[in-house]
């Protein structure tokens, strides 16, 4: 079928009907606009016609809107926003980027991810859509970065752009199906951890303790024993001050351990919405090593801050306090930040997370709201104590209220074998301490006992920054346990110590290997005996 228009113009109806959808609701002056096309003279200019139609046809797309309500201390309450989703990022005026935290029947709640100066009620915020994420994978480690994954090194941007790939800092946790049992040690290189309290890769250990008592040390020890192991570690700085960060920052750069490690500050002069954030970007870079089958270790310092931080957010935005002020979900808060580390089955590549939590007591009281809360979310706990500090016993840690629930099946055999009444002997040794203090006469069986244990607290205790190989760890602690150090004297332990080891790597180099692979058998056993009798008598002795 053909229609004429003005005897000059020969359209097809398909044309026309083309030309018809294509245009829309258009007002009255492009109507017009099209009749006086019509009057062209050849069925050339049908293209024209085109041309025009698409020159003022309307492109409409769809944005959710709201404005502020009111803001203030880094909080803003946004009317609108119809559709918003939870820690979705909302833009402001100035460019400011928000988050989504508190959505209510009439109005929307977001934390300020930058300054709320130039910000003020009636400004437009508009959704963006998605939810935050940050960079992940090889690329950032090395470098210092903000919560939001931006370089604050002063370094220049992230290396080898085409490698980064964006990762959600909220993500689900591995379900069971996808875990495996934590089955691979993760050494620290901390005698009294690695013998008494083990850890695995892919479990959750609670650092606990009052300020200075040495968590951090442990914590960048544990760092720096990883070189050469193959774990990609993540340490987060959360409300930290910017000297702390920078001393930590040096200290891996000292060792060679900023290789391997990316560091993720959220320092204590920053907004309380970066102090949230840290720990969940901190993790999702962690947990990119952990999906592409590769082993991480994340270090959260601390997250008392980070409740802390969280609480005031909390109650900025106006939702109910509860038990020492903080919110009815400060529990999820931690929860679902741990949960996702984890073993991965073979099945899912097989890769690891282990996450180390560092919280602060007030005054020794762990049965403190957010302490807890982590005890029970964790699996295991290192507690160092104020008065073991301050007898010189460093670390401080309290082997009777320390444990570790899953790492003993990771343990390291030979480890396993020198230390497995390594935690009984000392516990009977602080009971038998109490009572030599009240003067009692002792037998010699129990002087002997207590001199043994002397000793053996005295081996555990370690310098910082000088993490130890778990073979001479296994050597010095068979030592102190079997009573090759009982006629040592108490100051002369670290030299015997020292010149011990020196003497093994000479002498018995092999062994350390066997020991180093986890294999201990009467065999290595006897040799090792042969070999501190012989360095009694050939080093110490002289």
């Amino acid at each position: 079928m053909r229609q004429k228009l003005d005897k000059s113009v020969t359209l097809h109806t398909a044309d026309l009907l083309d030309l018809i959808a294509r245009l829309g609701d258009e007002q009255h002056y492009q109507l017009h606009q099209i009749e006086l096309a019509y009057n062209l003279e050849t069925e050339y200019h049908i293209s024209a016609l085109r041309g025009l139609i698409d020159r003022y046809r309307y492109r409409l797309s769809a944005q959710s809107v709201g404005s502020v309500k009111q803001v203030g201390d880094g909080v803003a309450i946004v009317s609108g926003l119809r559709g918003v989703m939870v820690n979705e990022l909302v833009l402001f005026p100035d460019g400011t980027y928000g988050l989504a935290l508190d959505l209510d029947h009439n109005h929307v709640g977001c934390v300020l991810l930058g300054s709320d100066r130039n910000i003020h009620a009636g400004d437009i915020v508009k959704g963006t859509g998605r939810v935050i994420d940050v960079p992940v994978g090889e690329p950032l480690l090395g470098r210092v970065v903000n919560a939001l994954g931006q370089p604050i090194d002063d370094l220049g941007p992230l290396e080898a752009p085409e490698k980064i790939v964006r990762r959600p800092i909220d993500y689900r946790a591995p379900t069971f199906i996808q875990r495996a049992p934590v089955s691979e040690p993760l050494q620290t290189g901390i005698k009294a951890i690695d013998s008494v309290i083990p850890l695995g890769r892919g479990q959750r250990e609670l650092i606990i303790g009052d300020r200075q008592t040495g968590k951090t040390a442990i914590a960048v020890d544990t760092v720096i024993n990883q070189r050469d192991q193959g774990v990609y570690c993540i340490y987060v700085c959360i409300g930290q001050k910017m000297s702390t960060v920078a001393q930590i920052v040096e200290t891996f750069r000292e060792h060679d351990a900023l290789d391997y490690t990316t560091v993720v500050v959220a320092s204590a002069e920053e907004p309380p919405s970066m102090v949230y954030l840290a720990p969940y970007a901190g993790c999702a870079m962690a947990e990119a090593f952990m999906y592409a089958g590769r082993d991480a270790l994340i270090i959260y310092d601390d997250l008392t801050k980070h409740a802390i931080a969280y609480r005031q957010l909390s109650l900025l935005l106006q939702r109910p306090a509860g038990r020492e002020a903080y919110p009815g979900d400060v529990f999820y808060l931690h929860s679902r930040l741990l949960e996702r580390s984890a073993r991965l089955s073979p099945a899912y590549g097989g890769g690891s997370m282990t996450a180390l939590p560092i919280v602060e007591t007030q005054a020794g009281n762990i049965s403190a709201y957010i302490p807890t809360n982590l005890i029970s979310i964790t699996d295991g706990q290192i507690y160092l104590t104020t008065q073991l500090f301050n007898e010189g016993i460093r670390p401080a840690i309290d082997v009777g209220l320390s444990v570790s629930r899953v790492g003993g099946a990771a343990q390291n055999a030979a480890m396993r074998a020198v230390s497995c009444h390594l935690a009984l002997d000392i516990a009977q040794f602080l009971e038998l301490q109490i009572f030599a203090r009240f003067g009692t006469e002792l037998d010699k069986a129990t002087r002997e006992q207590l001199a043994r244990g002397e000793r053996v607290r005295a081996v555990l205790t370690q310098p910082q920054y000088e993490p130890m190989p778990v073979a001479h760890q296994v050597a010095v602690i068979y030592a102190a346990g079997r009573g090759y150090l009982d006629d040592v004297p108490i100051e002369q332990v670290r030299r015997f110590e020292s010149l011990l080891l020196k003497f093994l790597q000479q002498q018995c180099s092999g062994l350390l290997a066997e020991f180093s692979l986890g294999h201990w058998n009467p065999h290595l056993e006897a040799d090792l005996r042969h070999a501190l009798e012989s360095f009694r008598e050939q080093v110490w002795r002289r």
